[in-house]
């Protein structure tokens, strides 16, 4: 049986603790959802991990609804939430509404992510069906505004304007709360005061969930990382390792050998 949102909210009343992780593939996602992972994201993160970009800005709603479907065929338990990327809602209630749908009907999404305050938003997707993750603290649409990759919330100001937008983003409907790189503090007492889950990423402990990275996670990446990275596997040694072998076996002429040949 598939994960629903109101699964979150019980996980939050039951004081149990979950998961969340990124997937931008058919592979990975049936991986991550036979591991029992409850939710999954596809997050505009693409842009950086898969496509190359320098920031998740130029990331399309093509690109994320390819991305999203592919994710969605490849589970049978998780809650598939996708990412509106920049530029989809930022416009008009109108086109967030619009670009919304398509995620549900075109790529099979169970649920978007906004960043930012988008009350009125959050309330009409709500309104009409739609389940919304909410995302405050760092938010990388956000970048220029911010003036780059700082953590948030730091002053008693900015704490209870955070606190603020969380509550409001609650009552307008949202299912859950991304709280991104904000003082482990902040996020607890944020956390302690709402109803729905809140999902930490660089938020420390006191959040109901933790969401990371896929390719952060498995040891993929550059080896430039964020703090709150915890790296459980080193993927990216294993499969230089792999594929150097490869090389020298085709090079040496040991493969094919008699073993991996037809007769």
């Amino acid at each position: 049986m598939r994960v629903t949102i109101r699964d979150l909210s019980r996980f939050k009343s039951e004081q149990r603790r979950f998961t969340v992780l990124t997937a931008y593939d058919h592979l990975t996602a049936s991986i991550l959802d036979e591991a029992g992972i409850p939710v999954l994201l596809v997050g505009d993160s693409l842009g950086q991990v898969v496509l190359g970009y320098e920031n998740t800005i130029p990331v399309t709603m093509q690109e994320m609804l390819h991305h999203t479907a592919a994710v969605v065929r490849g589970t049978r338990k998780a809650l598939v939430v996708a990412d509106m990327p920049f530029g989809s809602y930022q416009g008009s209630i109108a086109e967030g509404f619009s670009n919304a749908i398509r995620f549900l009907k075109e790529a099979g999404a169970h649920a978007v992510k906004v960043e930012g305050a988008r009350v009125e938003l959050a309330q009409t997707l709500v309104d009409h069906g739609i389940p919304v993750m909410a995302h405050l603290g760092l938010t990388p649409q956000s970048v220029h505004a911010l003036g780059g990759y700082r953590v948030q919330a730091r002053t008693q100001e900015s704490a209870d304007r955070l606190q603020s937008d969380a509550l409001s983003m609650e009552k307008a409907g949202a299912c859950a709360l991304v709280l991104e790189a904000i003082p482990a503090e902040v996020a607890t007492a944020v956390s302690s005061s709402l109803t729905i889950p809140t999902i930490g990423i660089g938020a420390g402990s006191g959040c109901d969930a933790q969401v990371m990275v896929i390719t952060d996670l498995l040891g993929m990446d550059s080896g430039v990382s964020p703090k709150f990275v915890k790296r459980y596997a080193n993927l990216r040694e294993t499969i230089t390792g792999a594929v150097q072998s490869f090389r020298d076996d085709v090079e040496s002429g040991k493969y094919p050998d008699e073993q991996h040949s037809y007769r």
